[in-house]
């Protein structure tokens, strides 16, 4: 993994948690225990704060960024699918956001929902707890083309 301490702040890092070699940290981002950080997954704190919490899995190629002073906060258990993009968004306990989605700053995905593959979650929703939804322009794209 790449680390770069910017303005101060360096990665931190839990011992338990897993990051692949390939996957760069900068800055204010903290990686809570049993945590997995996938290949070429991209966690820029250059502006704000990110956290994960404990359990929190982050697949390939994912991206997490925030805006200046803001934080991007991923809750224990929390799931960012394969080249997904969360942007100071803040992610409920036992989350999953699926593949290619991307959650705009100031969104909440409250406890154990699920957002799909493909998603655009605009910024400043709230997308409430328990609560099993496509949220996704391109899932109806595709069932309406395959009909």
């Amino acid at each position: 993994m790449t680390c770069y301490e910017l303005s101060g702040k360096r990665p931190c890092i839990d011992a338990s948690s897993f990051v692949h070699e390939s996957a760069v940290l900068i800055g204010d981002v903290h990686i809570g225990p049993g945590c997995y950080i996938g290949p070429c997954a991209s966690l820029r704190g250059d502006f704000g704060r990110i956290e994960v919490g404990a359990g929190s899995n982050i697949q390939d190629c994912c991206v997490l960024h925030v805006a200046h002073g803001e934080f991007c906060r991923l809750e224990i258990n929390s799931h960012i699918g394969h080249g997904a993009i969360v942007h100071g968004a803040h992610i409920g306990r036992d989350a999953m956001i699926g593949m290619n989605a991307v959650v705009m700053d100031g969104v909440e995905v409250g406890d154990t929902a699920i957002v799909g593959a493909c998603a655009f979650l605009a910024g400043g929703a709230t997308y409430s707890a328990r609560h099993a939804r496509n949220w996704s322009a391109c899932a109806r794209r595709t069932r309406a083309h395959a009909e």
